[in-house]
């Protein structure tokens, strides 16, 4: 068993990203102290230090080594704590799988949702049809399983179980539907699932604060004040 010196995490507390490794911890049982940063406006000399290439949240520290990058620290998390739960799929031909499925979720469901919520329009039209049918391809994976990682929560889940929570504020901020019973019927199943585990539950920032700041951070975006 890895010897648990110092174990630091870096991250914000409306971050899903931060919240993808905070899971990670809890499902593993390791204890942490958690740094909560001022982000975009004004992150820690300390932040800067450890991620001087990105320069952003989440940043882990274990034994006084930081690691960046939410799905990278997952993978470190899985194979140092290697007792009672696995995060990782066992078959090598299913670690690729799920990488590949996190990878296109980063890549595509993140991207078209996040151009959903900042534009109007016909460009918002176009951007919403390019979410729906990335969250349909991404059912593909689901398909059968009570959770991406099967019978329990794994590195998929991790990977997209915040869209459960989140997406929905988008949604009624934006007044559209990007995943419903129509367009990704699974999907949205799904979603019920995974917040209603207890640890996922209990994780979860105050959705009235998450409001606010998704509705503050639109409408910056749509006025030009905020850039990503």
């Amino acid at each position: 068993m890895a010897e648990i010196k110092e174990v630091k995490l870096f991250g914000m507390w409306a971050s899903p990203f931060a919240l993808r490794v905070e899971w990670a911890l809890k499902l593993k049982g390791i204890e942490y102290e958690y740094v909560n940063e001022d982000i975009p406006f004004n992150k820690s000399e300390e932040l800067l230090r450890l991620n001087p290439v990105t320069k952003k949240i989440p940043v882990l520290v274990h034994n006084g080594k930081p690691l960046a990058e939410s799905m990278v620290i997952i993978e470190y998390i899985d194979d140092t704590w290697t007792e009672d739960y696995s995060i990782m799929p066992e078959d090598p031909y299913d670690r690729a799988q799920a990488r590949f499925w996190a990878k296109f979720a980063d890549d595509k469901c993140i991207s078209a949702t996040f151009g959903v919520f900042t534009s109007i329009g016909e460009a918002q039209q176009k951007m919403l049809q390019e979410a729906r049918d990335a969250f349909q391809t991404l059912e593909q994976a689901l398909c059968g399983k009570q959770f991406f990682g099967g019978d329990q929560i794994g590195y998929l889940d991790l990977a997209i179980g915040w869209f459960a929570f989140w997406m929905p504020i988008f949604e009624e901020i934006a007044s559209l539907s990007i995943v419903d019973n129509e367009n990704a019927p699974l999907l949205k199943e799904y979603f019920a699932r995974i917040l209603d585990v207890d640890m996922i539950k209990a994780s979860l920032p105050p959705r009235d604060k998450i409001y606010e700041l998704s509705k503050q951070r639109q409408e910056q975006f749509l006025s030009g004040q905020f850039k990503p």
